[in-house]
This record gives C-alpha cells, structure tokens and sequence, in this order.
C-alpha cells in the first residue's frame, strides 16, 4: 500500500461473507424496493455505504467490556462508568444516556422551545434534526459559509459557521425567538467538512453577547477534532482529548449519535455543562421517552461497550487512518474527473450529482439516480443528500431550495479495506463515464415526513 495512506491499525479476528448478486438480480431486487436503496435488504448488498451510523466493528476491549455488563433497571455501575468518561472528556457536571442521536434531539430540543414559531439555527441540520426542530415546533434556519458550496475549493473548513449572516439572522428574527444555535461538527450535509476552533469561538460569542444557548451535535466530534490538529495553526501538538476539551468548552449542550464516534452499534449522549435546571427538565423528559435516566433506552452491555468506544475513537493512529481510508477513496475518483465535494471530509466521499448528471433537474433527484445506478453497476448501497433529503418547507410545502445534489458514500469504521474502496471507486466510475444514461425519478408514495427513508418511486422514461 502507498505510504500516503496509513494501513488498517488492527488485525481482523472475525469475518462476515457477503454476498454477491448478479445484475439482473439486482434490477429486480431496486425495483421491488421501489427504487429507495433504504428499502434494500443488507444481504443484497455486496459493500454498504448507506451509513456510517452503527455500522462500524467494535474492537476486543469492547466485546471484553461487555461481558462485565450491569444490567439494573436504575443505579446501574455500568452507567456510572460511562457518566465518568463523559465527564473526562466534554468537562460537564452532567450526563444521561439515551438510545441513539434521534432519542437525543427528542429530549433536548423541545426543552428551549418556549413558544411556537422560534428558530434554531445551525451550520447546517441534518435530516433528523431540522425534522425534530419542527416537531419541537420551530423552525430550522442553515448558516453556513459560501465556500461550502464551491466543491473545488481547497478550504480547510467548509463547515464553518457564516458568522455575519449568524448575527444578521439573530437581529433580524429578534434574540428572544432563537431557541438556540446548533454547531454540527462534522458538518455532515456539508460533506463532512470540519469546522475550526476559531469559528467555535466566535460563535460562542456571539451567542454570549446575545444570551443564547450553544449546542454541539458531536456524532463525529473526534473526526473534526482530528481536522483541527492537522489544519489549524497551533494545535498541531495537542492531543486529541485535549482539542476535544475545548471544542466543548465553546458549547452549553453536547448531544451525540453514539454510534458514530462511539464506535458503537447503539447509543447517544445529552450532556450539559453546568446548567441544573435544564438537566432537571431532560430528567423528566427522557423517562416518557428512552427510560430511566440512568439507562436511557441502553443496557448495561451497551454503556460499557461506549464507555471504551468513546476513548478509542480519540485515538490519534485509529482517526488517521480513518480519515487516510475515506481520502482514499474520494482521491481516487477525483483522479478520474468525478465531481466531490472537496477537501475530502472525514466520514464519507460526497459526489456532486447535479454536475454529474445536469440533465436531471433536482426534482427529479439526480443524487437518487447516480445511487441506484451504482447499486445496479456492482451491488454497492449509497445514500442521497439532496432535495429529497432536504424535504418540503413546513410552511409552503414546496420542496427547498438545494444548492449541492450529493451522493454520499458513508464508510463504516473498522469494517472495510482499501481493496474495498477500489471496487467503489471502479463502480462510481463506471456510472460516471456513462452519466448521459441516467435517468430522473419520481414519486409513487411520497412519506410526509424524513421522506428520504420510506418513499418509493419510478424512473422517468424519456
């Protein structure tokens, strides 16, 4: 292997056979899945790339961990545990786990709301959260920088907040009706792109200046603090655990889909700094909910296993070659004229499919087309981050405005090889070079809500 990229830091003990299909097989199995790649079994899936949210192997020391695992309804010592790691590494007084991020956003966000129509604002929401925000009963307003949307820009940090358009939202809808300002770190709809320490910072104080709580949607918090060692003047020396600290430090509020860089299968985090009263409120909210507050939906094999998976996510070796396996893959396409979102981000390699296929227009989901094409090309499950994801305006019901139409091809961590990535590259590629026969979508059941999982739909024929 180059020595540009690093080689997998552990040695595989176990394997799992997948399966093959043939191309006719998988003509039939997209379409009885109505053509939505979610709607796919795993086992007609050679390399899945739909997510890296509990799809990632856990290592010995957790599978060990696990054997010791207390499973009491409440006061578990397996709680307690992973309420100490938490605390070691954001740094505040209190903690509760919940079942995974969704569970998070569920608790927490409606707790700010305090009257209906209030904004949250963020880099940019993700799926669940702009639809948890709205289930809140408020509303989901993206602020992140320009440069965001220039895929061949060479910007390290394209996730970062627009901090002149952030203080001009807040003046304009009034400081009271902001419920709060959400920092997602990796910024994911971005195309995993990290956001600096500096910009933190800077909206941290912005928010203080307008009494504003700071939340940090933390799934791959140990990525972008990885990006910041490699990227940002001055920190090139800090240890990992170190630049994670103060990544929290600018923040009131850690929530986290643990099974991203938990490196576990189940699992999310409320954390919150030091504010009693609000930790009292998600106390009462989590029980109706996720359960007990000192089990949350998980049992005790599970806390431990995050408890372990937590530390070793902050491991410099493991987040190198993490971030070497994803860059991998995009350099190899970008090579071959494919349009990604670049610099490379740290979870997944992020196509540009209206580029790719400008003869789709965006309401016929063209990132969907370049999806399906390459499951039919070599069985390989990737997912769309576009207008379909992006949904409908709670409001007008017209579709939003989309300004990137992103395929995203999510690594699992610890679970596939360099040779694995090769065979998508070959398949992306492939699509590539025959882009002019894609085709648009359509609906044939559209869900009202996170419509991107259980919609179905048909190709267009010219």
């Amino acid at each position: 292997m180059n020595k540009k990229y690093i080689a997998e830091p552990y040695r595989i003990k176990m394997v799992e056979p997948i399966r093959e299909t043939t191309r006719k097989e998988r003509e039939m199995l997209l379409k009885n899945a109505g053509y939505n790649p979610f709607s796919l079994r795993s086992e007609d899936v050679y390399i899945d790339l739909l997510t890296d949210s509990g799809t990632g192997a856990m290592s010995q020391e957790q599978w060990g961990a696990m054997m010791v695992g207390d499973e009491a309804y409440a006061g578990s010592r397996s709680f307690f545990k992973l309420e100490s790691v938490v605390k070691n590494i954001t740094g505040y007084q209190y903690f509760m786990p919940v079942h995974q991020g969704r569970g998070a956003e569920q608790v927490f966000l409606p707790q700010l709301v305090t009257k209906k129509g209030m904004f949250y604002i963020s880099n940019i929401h993700f799926d669940t959260t702009r639809a948890h925000v709205e289930l809140a009963g408020a509303r989901a307003i993206d602020c992140v920088i320009e440069e965001c949307f220039n895929i061949d820009l060479d910007h390290p940090f394209k996730g970062n907040f627009d901090l002149v358009h952030l203080e001009k939202l807040i003046l304009e809808k009034g400081k009271e009706n902001i419920a709060g300002i959400i920092m997602t770190i990796t910024n994911n709809s971005a195309g995993g792109q990290p956001v600096s320490m500096a910009n933190l910072k800077a909206v941290k104080e912005i928010a203080n200046k307008f009494n504003i709580p700071t939340i940090i949607d933390g799934a791959r918090y140990a990525e972008n603090a990885f990006f910041i060692k490699e990227r940002e003047k001055g920190y090139e020396n800090k240890a990992i655990i170190d630049i994670v600290r103060e990544e929290c430090s600018y923040a009131d509020v850690f929530l986290m889909s643990a099974k991203k860089d938990g490196l576990v299968n189940m699992g999310g985090i409320i954390a919150i700094k030091d504010n009693e009263q609000l930790y009292n409120q998600c106390r009462v909210a989590v029980i109706p909910y996720e359960g007990f507050p000192t089990y949350g939906g998980l049992n005790g094999r599970d806390m431990e296993a995050l408890a372990v998976g937590l530390m070793e996510a902050l491991d410099e070796t493991y987040l190198r070659h993490r971030i070497d396996q994803v860059r991998y893959l995009g350099d190899k396409l970008k090579a071959a004229g494919v349009p990604i979102q670049y610099p490379i981000g740290g979870h997944a390699v992020f196509v540009e499919c209206k580029r790719m296929a400008p003869h789709i227009p965006s309401e016929q989901f063209p990132a969907l087309s370049v999806t399906n094409a390459i499951y039919l090309e070599a069985g390989i499950r990737a997912v769309e981050i576009g207008t379909l994801l992006l949904g409908r305006d709670p409001d007008t019901h017209e579709n939003i405005p989309c300004v990137l139409e992103l395929m995203r091809l999510a690594i699992p961590r610890r679970v596939y090889t360099y040779r694995h990535m090769d065979v998508v590259a070959d398949a992306v590629i492939h699509v590539y070079q025959h882009r002019n026969e894609l085709k648009g979508y359509e609906f044939t059941y559209e869900s009202p809500i996170l419509r991107h999982f259980t919609s179905t739909f048909q190709p267009i024929e010219n």
